[in-house]
């Protein structure tokens, strides 16, 4: 479980707790299964809603306030000197998981290489960015595992869009995951603490 909380915490369908590093009453921050680049992480509201559009004056508010901080964190802890803060607001958006949520993405000079800095909103729409397929492939493998079936897909629905075939970019592992929430949990903190110390609101 995380560190934060011992209530369950669902990203759309997933249940996400151990990947959550930042939480408030109304929204809350959780490390990417599948992150483009080092520190992509997302912030979402605890209740769950497809669209912006659908979120109260107080979730949006609380939503836009912790991108702010969570960005500024990840930007740190990350040696970032820019962010990449992006909402697919519906499907047609390129929405994977039907919750809102902001990809906070880290970002440095020249870390795409080849094809520049807006390389990034391609790979967000395109299947490197498809968190919801992976999320579901996940929850089927554990499925077929409770149920002792060995992986080999007979009877089971293939995921929406295809895993993308890149050694690089594997998902990660939950123990991978859980000790990056854990860390970045112990980084939210030092900077709560550090602007409670300067006078900032928090």
């Amino acid at each position: 479980m995380s560190p934060l909380t011992t209530k369950p915490i669902y990203f759309g369908a997933f249940l996400v707790t151990p990947q959550v590093f930042h939480l408030t009453p109304l929204s809350f921050a959780l490390v990417n299964l599948k992150p483009l680049l080092p520190g992509h992480v997302l912030v979402s509201p605890l209740r769950r809603v497809p669209r912006v559009s659908d979120l109260t004056p107080s979730e949006a508010s609380d939503l836009f306030l912790e991108v702010q901080r969570v960005g500024r964190m990840v930007e740190r802890v990350f040696g970032a000197t820019s962010l990449n803060i992006a909402i697919q607001d519906g499907v047609d958006a390129g929405q994977s998981v039907d919750h809102v949520h902001a990809h906070v993405i880290p970002r440095k000079k020249d870390d795409l290489g080849k094809g520049g800095t807006d390389r990034v909103y391609s790979m967000l729409e395109g299947d490197e960015g498809d968190v919801g397929a992976f999320l579901e492939e996940r929850k089927r493998e554990r499925e077929r595992e409770a149920a002792g079936v060995n992986g080999n897909g007979e009877g089971t629905r293939r995921a929406k869009f295809p895993v993308v075939d890149d050694a690089a970019r594997k998902p990660r592992g939950e123990d991978e995951m859980r000790k990056e929430a854990e860390w970045l949990a112990k980084e939210m903190e030092a900077d709560e603490k550090r602007g409670s110390e300067a006078g900032e609101i928090s």
